[in-house]
């Protein structure tokens, strides 16, 4: 099979594995194997996935992998994320169609019992989609066994993990200022706040608050406003506070100053009015106040911040002031007030701050009695109790309440702010913050646990653990895990009307006992449940569930335990014992224990303040674990623009299409092979993806279909099919194949310790390295050996360095037996580069493997499932074929040989023109020694006659030069830096040497390190070194001679004919004393057909012909010159002469058709 068709490959793969349900078959083969426990956090299906999910899919499907080939079971379930506001907003988007009505208002007309009815109808539209597009990428993962957070046995499993918590004092209901989305109605958690941030225009207004008279003031601040308002001169004294939010000064009830700050009065020249404020504010009122000293004047009095503490003002407005006329519109202090921010005094409204809320509790402005002001309904529009702006939503009210003020003569100064701002990830609204009675967990008391238990974790890469994760855990704050909703696991909460009496659920079993429910409870969604309740056990009557649901990430965080309905599916659970499912050593425990922590997990980096999170708290709170021992952490996939990826934008291509168009294994290795593994942002580039075929695909298909054609060619002329011989490689002395099976075996060591350590981004260019490796090199180096013409290549490197020619030693050098080496070597590295690629690439490795499988020995088949890889265990590492020592050599001619090719590359001279002399140049003897073992390969390849290997710089004139680091010495030395930099040029020899063997040099008194300075090498342009192209790396360093020598062709053609008449001879079963002649004839060349039917068809035959015989005298002119003038290379293989070939030569003893330097030749021995 020639040419390839990716997709459609991976097609017919993928049709074959569903056949034999592959996945489950990896199951049940691995079934007694010790467990290997990946947890999968639940996606929501109510779209399609996207490069995001795909990177993450290939991410657990490539670890799962390649455990279940180290010898592990890996259970692989998907899971479902199916409660939560992004199914509310589909509902909520119909029933505003249908009603004119969402939120509440809709759920009021049709019942929760209907709403969540729709909701579930819903929730998995396109579960069929995701099944589909994850398992075409490849993925393997149980979508028959999934678990979905709205099942019953899961919703139950959160109720047991809550009522654990609560047992154990760590649940408390409060009011809290929190981040609040108005067009969703609920509280959201500090984490998903902080998930979208934009830039937004607010409003800044600076609003005054007139002191009271002196007699209306507190008798300790009396002559403190006495002192102010002397100093005002009879003029209006005032507090000023600025704020980007008019919307909250309605509920004003109090100002803050900051105790340690001094505070002027202001004469303000436009009012005539006093302002008390900081001097850091004036920018504020006058944006530069030394431009400005017409427009105000400082009054000499200055007054401490904690002298304000307790001055009563003027109210804004009138709303609550007789709740807090004797309590509040007063003077607080704390030293959150900042210099830097507004003028010095902020406004406390403590329903929408969470400062302000503390700050206000601390005070005593408000308690349980007397909660603070909070006019908003649960859109976040004015209630009656503000009926100027009643009907009105708090961020449309801004403007005519800044109008209001106005009319008032309380604005001061009002102006427009660009700043970033909270919105809503879900909704894409801004949020507010708002007080809000909510259930919480507590979580600041467990910060050193969890940071303890992170300690334990192993992050893959490490700087999301010890930077932002540890970070985020360090400053947790108690987690609202309450929401205000219809579409989730209600909180298992039953009340008294005061609040007093609360009784947590843990299981249906406890709630049906404890409230005498008889009927079913099937479902435990709050159209099933909110209707039970239960009698109160301190005679206050009947106990209600709390309306509030669960944050959702409250249920992804109980997956591990969720998933499979701990403790209730254990045999051993005790339903009377509340204290079942607790103990690690007992009961469900002990089994769970026996799987927990889970092995892996992996997201993406935002799940840092998300489900990572959740795990890992509710994991401490449980068990003082987190739920998992490995994290890989990955980055985000953005378009090719750098933008995030918009459907609307339109600048992503289809994920589909892409697989469609190339496969999913380049989608695979393109994503996996990226930044984004290193939790880095990716650019996706369908280029990229493009590359990963061309680059990767095919040299390793084509390695795959070089091998089964020449395992064909060894039928064709042996009658034998080929037959892998593990064992055939303890007599194998071929430099080269020892080489590829070390390197092959030093791939394996690599790729287990870094997979081991969960670091995909070396494993995968290492694998690639390989993929390079055999392609171009191993098989370009061994063609002819593959092809069973061993003796027209280079004299073969053994092992040990030294050389042998097939002429001199026949036995050794068996043509036969040296093709099944190679061919058994070729075969060796496919089907272990083929193994070890499968956890990366499925497909290809799978398709390749199926066509080598038929070629394994009797022996490896038995008691194994050859149907396909991935049912093979990972290949073990064979110790016997390490050879450091040939790797060393064959690294060091490879670097020769590329520094070779880009010096013929620059003099733009093509590979097939020979050249004179390569001059290699190191200062390590053992490494030009190693270089000189390969001698050959490097001659051949580059197509050079002459190789020197030297020490002796001098000898061919190298210069050595420094440059300066000007980043680094400018760091560094500042002013120095430019001196240091002039007297570079003036370094000796002798100095630079020394530089380079001890790492640092001393310049104008300074003393330079590597990161100072770079040294460079080459030779000094004269009329002698013109033709000298150089090419250094590192410590080596090449001279090419790049002038094309006429002789050399002939010199060229002359050494290849003569490997052919050798290899003839050979095959003849000459010996060194046979006499025979040479008889030649030059053949018209093949004419291949263009695979371009019109082109061939206009192409007439007789132009064919005619063009074959041109090429057929050019040929045989050369081939005559060369024989006529390389007669002495001759005079042994054809001691008795070199003749054209006439058809009459008597006693052949050999002959060939073969192809030499573009020329075909027939080529004759004879006896004479």
């Amino acid at each position: 099979m020639g040419s390839i068709n990716f997709p459609a490959e991976e097609e017919r793969v993928l049709q074959s594995w569903n056949d034999i349900d592959a996945f489950h078959r990896q199951l049940e083969l691995s079934k007694d194997n010790p467990p290997y426990v990946f947890y999968d956090g639940p996606p929501f299906a109510t779209g399609t996935p996207h490069y995001g999910h795909l990177l993450a899919s290939t991410i657990k499907d490539i670890i799962p992998r390649y455990w279940s080939m180290r010898g592990r079971h890996v259970e692989r379930r998907f899971g479902w994320d199916t409660h939560g506001v992004p199914i509310e907003q589909i509902i909520d988007k119909q029933l505003q169609t249908e009603l004119g009505v969402r939120g509440k208002a809709a759920v009021d007309q049709i019942g929760i019992k209907e709403y969540n009815r729709r909701c579930r109808e819903v929730v998995l539209t396109y579960a069929n989609e995701w099944r589909k597009v994850i398992g075409r990428v490849g993925r393997w993962i149980d979508f028959d066994r999934d678990y979905k957070t709205m099942d019953p046995s899961f919703m139950e499993t959160c109720w047991w993990v809550f009522a654990q918590l609560y047992r154990k004092g760590l649940v408390y209901h409060g009011a809290r200022v929190l981040p609040y989305s108005t067009a969703l109605n609920t509280p959201l958690s500090k984490s998903e706040a902080q998930e979208e941030y934009r830039d937004v225009q607010d409003p800044a207004v600076t609003v005054n608050f007139p002191l009271l008279p002196v007699e209306d003031q507190p008798e300790r601040v009396k002559q403190t406003v006495q002192k102010a308002l002397d100093a005002a001169q009879g003029k209006s004294v005032s507090f000023v506070a600025w704020t980007t939010t008019p919307w909250t000064l309605p509920s004003n009830v109090a100002l803050c100053a900051h105790p340690d700050f001094e505070y002027l009065l202001v004469l303000d020249a436009e009012t005539d009015n006093v302002y008390i404020m900081l001097e850091a504010g004036l920018k504020v009122l006058y944006k530069d106040p030394k431009k400005a000293k017409d427009k105000f004047r400082t009054l000499p009095l200055k007054i401490k911040g904690a002298d304000l503490a307790g001055i009563r003002y003027k109210p804004l407005f009138t709303y609550f002031y007789p709740q807090f006329k004797d309590i509040g519109f007063k003077v607080l202090l704390d030293t959150y007030v900042k210099q830097d921010e507004g003028v010095g005094i902020v406004h406390q409204s403590p329903a929408f701050g969470e400062e302000d809320y503390q700050i206000s509790w601390r005070e005593g402005v408000i308690n349980a009695e007397r909660p603070p002001p909070n006019p908003l309904n649960a859109g976040g529009e004015y209630t009656s109790e503000v009926p100027d702006f009643e009907g009105q939503h708090v961020k449309a009210a801004d403007k005519n309440i800044v109008k209001h003020l106005e009319g008032l003569g309380r604005m001061v100064r009002k102006s427009q702010i660009t700043h970033r701002y909270p919105f809503c990830p879900r909704s894409k609204t801004p949020l507010i913050q708002r007080a809000v009675p909510s259930w919480f967990i507590k979580v600041e008391q467990a910060v050193p646990d969890l940071l303890a238990n992170l300690d334990k974790t192993h992050w893959v890469p490490s700087m999301v653990k010890t930077g932002r994760f540890q970070n985020w855990l360090a400053s947790a704050k108690d987690w609202n895990v309450s929401r205000n909703r219809y579409w989730g696991t209600p909180l298992p909460l039953w009340v008294s009307d005061d609040m007093k009496e609360v009784i947590c659920i843990s299981s249906v079993a406890e709630l049906k006992k404890l409230s005498g429910y008889e009927g079913e409870v099937k479902d435990l969604h709050r159209d099933s449940v909110d209707h039970i309740t239960i009698p109160s056990q301190q005679g206050k009557g009947t106990l209600k569930r709390v309306e509030e649901v669960f944050d959702c990430w409250f249920e992804s965080g109980s997956m591990p335990y969720a998933s499979s309905h701990y403790p209730f599916s254990s045999p051993e659970f005790d339903a009377s014992d509340p204290d079942s499912g607790l103990s690690q050593t007992e009961g469900p425990g002990k089994e769970l224990f026996s799987r927990f922590p889970g092995d892996f997990i992996a997201e993406g980096l935002d799940q840092t303040r998300g489900w990572f999170y959740t795990l890992s708290v509710l994991g401490t709170h449980l068990f003082n674990t987190f739920p998992y021992q490995n994290c890989v952490v990955n980055g985000i996939v953005l378009a090719e623009d750098g933008k995030k990826m918009s459907k609307s934008l339109k600048n992503f291509p289809d994920p589909m299409l892409v697989v469609n168009r190339y496969g999913a294994d380049a989608l695979r290795l393109y994503l996996i092979d990226s930044p984004v593994v290193r939790a880095e942002p990716l650019r996706f580039s369908e280029v990229g993806v493009k590359q990963i075929v061309s680059g990767v695909l095919l040299p390793l298909w084509n390695s795959y279909n070089f091998f089964a054609q020449q395992a064909a060619l060894l039928k064709k002329n042996t009658g034998a099919e080929f037959a892998f011989d593990p064992d055939m490689q303890k007599s194998n002395e071929n430099v080269m194949d020892r080489w590829i099976l070390a390197s092959t075996q030093s791939l394996l060591q690599y790729v287990n310790a870094e997979m081991e350590a969960y670091r995909l981004y070396t494993v995968v260019p290492r694998l690639l390295k390989m993929v390079d490796d055999v392609t171009n090199w191993y098989i370009r180096f061994n063609r002819n050996r593959l092809k069973g013409q061993s003796g027209s290549g280079p004299a073969k490197a053994t092992a040990n360095g030294a050389e042998t020619n097939g002429e001199a030693d026949a036995a050794a050098d068996d043509e036969q037996t040296d093709t099944l080496h190679a061919l058994n070597t070729l075969y060796e590295v496919l089907f272990t580069l083929v193994r070890a690629l499968a956890p990366f690439t499925p497909f290809l490795s799978d398709n390749i493997f199926q066509r080598l499988a038929p070629h394994l020995p009797e022996s490896m088949r038995k008691d194994q499932d050859v149907r396909s890889v991935h049912f093979l265990p990972f290949p073990t590492v064979r110790e016997e074929l390490f050879d450091p020592t040939v790797e060393r050599r064959v690294s060091r001619m490879q670097k020769v040989i590329e520094l070779g090719r880009l010096s013929r590359d620059r003099r733009t001279i093509s590979l097939k023109t020979p050249l004179k002399t390569l001059v290699v140049l190191h200062q390590d003897q053992q490494w030009l020694d190693d270089v000189r073992t390969l001698e050959r390969y490097v001659t051949e390849e580059l197509n050079v006659r002459d190789l020197v290997l030297t020490t002796e710089e001098s000898k061919y004139g190298v210069e050595y030069s420094v440059q300066a680091d000007v980043k680094s010495l400018g760091m560094k030395f500042k002013k120095e830096a430019s001196k240091i930099k002039s007297a570079l040029p003036k370094l000796s020899k002798e100095d630079i040497h020394g530089f380079l063997t001890a790492g640092a040099v001393t310049v104008e008194g300074h003393k330079l390190g590597a990161e100072d300075l770079r040294v460079q090498r080459g030779v000094k342009q004269s009329k002698e070194t013109a033709n000298l192209e150089v090419a250094v790396e590192g410590d080596v360093m090449i001279l090419l001679d790049a002038f094309a020598y006429p002789e050399l062709a002939q010199e060229g053609l002359a050494r290849e004919v003569l490997n052919r008449v050798q290899r003839l001879r050979k095959r003849a079963g000459l010996v060194p004393t046979d006499d025979v002649r040479l008889a030649y004839s030059v053949l018209p060349p093949v004419v291949v057909a263009s695979g371009d039917g019109a082109v061939d068809e206009a192409t007439s035959k007789g132009e064919k012909d005619a063009n074959a015989e041109v090429s057929r005298l050019e040929g045989e002119r050369l081939v005559e010159e060369m024989f006529g003038q390389q007669a002495a290379t001759f005079a042994k293989a054809a001691s008795k002469g070199v003749v054209r070939a006439g058809g009459d030569e008597k006693e052949v003893v050999a002959e060939e058709e073969t192809d030499v330097k573009d020329v075909r030749l027939l080529l004759r021995l004879s006896r004479v």
